[in-house]
């Protein structure tokens, strides 16, 4: 009996740690993907900045500044777009990272619920056989 035991259990530990194993695996590449994106973001919007406060600094009179302040003006609005488009993409990618987690436990679930089952089903008709046989 106590061999049996054992055996479950290890059987349960392995299916346990591959499960967390797939979880983590799953967190780091939806980590890495959002990495991606807002790096990716960053250096675009450091590039627009970076151009935008060279033409700025080259203005010497006022009439330059007069023309650099529309494009300061631009400059924010494209950097509230892309700020937004961004955190939108990294919303979906939280969500899909959250969604194939809960589909890996989900499962874990089932199939730890159909072990448990399989093994209360033949430790049941175990006893019932012996009950049986102890009753003739």
């Amino acid at each position: 009996m106590l061999q049996q035991f054992n055996s479950q259990f290890i059987a349960a530990s392995k299916q346990f740690s591959d499960t967390l194993f797939k979880a983590h695996t799953l967190a780091l590449e939806g980590f890495e993907r959002i990495t991606d994106l807002n790096l990716k973001a960053i250096d675009g919007r450091v590039q627009a900045t970076t151009e935008f406060f060279t033409t700025a600094t080259e203005s010497n009179d006022v009439e330059g500044f007069k023309n650099a302040f529309p494009k300061g003006v631009n400059l924010i609005k494209e950097h509230s777009e892309k700020l937004y488009n961004n955190g939108q993409e990294v919303l979906g990618v939280t969500l899909k990272t959250t969604e194939a987690l809960t589909q890996l436990a989900k499962g874990a679930f089932e199939s730890a619920n159909e072990t448990v089952t399989k093994q209360v089903n033949t430790v049941t008709k175990q006893v019932n056989d012996a009950a049986k046989k102890a009753a003739k």
